[in-house]
């Protein structure tokens, strides 16, 4: 799969104004957000790994607003790591030895098989020791929310079900793309998550 995502690709959805999925604005709100809801539940982030960090928009964030936070970013595309400087790895095959205060994984899991997401889901919850921020779009996102010309729509669409059936087990949905390791740092009330 990592042969898809060459200089053309990164052009259209980073580059491009008129086709770009997000801007480096809108991200710099995201991390303030995770953060900040980190912060409020008393998680710490000394550690993140990145997986699928693209042009590497998150790292920009810690590396300016939080410099000593020891960041990890991983992609499968050869051109992402040699552009952008991250480790070339495949999510549904690799598993780092450490464990991360957040995991970060924004639009790469739609591009797997199910299997292969499967596995990815598994590895990245090995390596998560506290948060875990997830964007995949849907086939519910794909025919209500998403704008075709800033969304590369070649992704396998399954359910939301089929990717919180596969977190379940590790995780405690708390909202907003966030998902807590079940045994993690954080007591949440009981209409702030989907319980424990």
């Amino acid at each position: 799969m990592g042969s898809t995502f060459d200089a053309e690709y990164y052009r259209r959805y980073y580059d491009s104004a008129a086709t770009r999925v997000h801007q480096a604005s809108e991200i710099a709100h995201l991390c303030a957000a995770v953060t900040a809801f980190a912060a409020w539940w008393k998680i710490p982030i000394t550690s993140v790994l990145d997986v699928g960090a693209g042009v590497g928009l998150w790292r920009d964030w810690f590396a300016k607003h939080r410099p000593r936070v020891a960041y990890r970013s991983t992609e499968i595309s050869k051109h992402a790591c040699e552009a952008y400087g991250h480790e070339r790895r495949d999510i549904s095959k690799w598993r780092a030895k450490e464990q991360f205060d957040l995991v970060v994984c924004q639009g790469v899991l739609p591009y797997l098989d199910d299997d292969a997401c499967a596995r990815a889901l598994e590895n990245i919850a090995a390596m998560s020791a506290g948060l875990l921020y997830l964007e995949a779009i849907t086939k519910r996102d794909m025919r209500d929310v998403i704008d075709n010309d800033r969304t590369d729509v070649r992704v396998y669409p399954r359910t939301g079900t089929f990717y919180k059936s596969c977190l379940k087990p590790h995780f405690v949905q708390v909202g907003a793309g966030l998902w807590c390791r079940r045994d993690g740092p954080a007591l949440f009330y009981e209409l702030e998550s989907a319980g424990r």
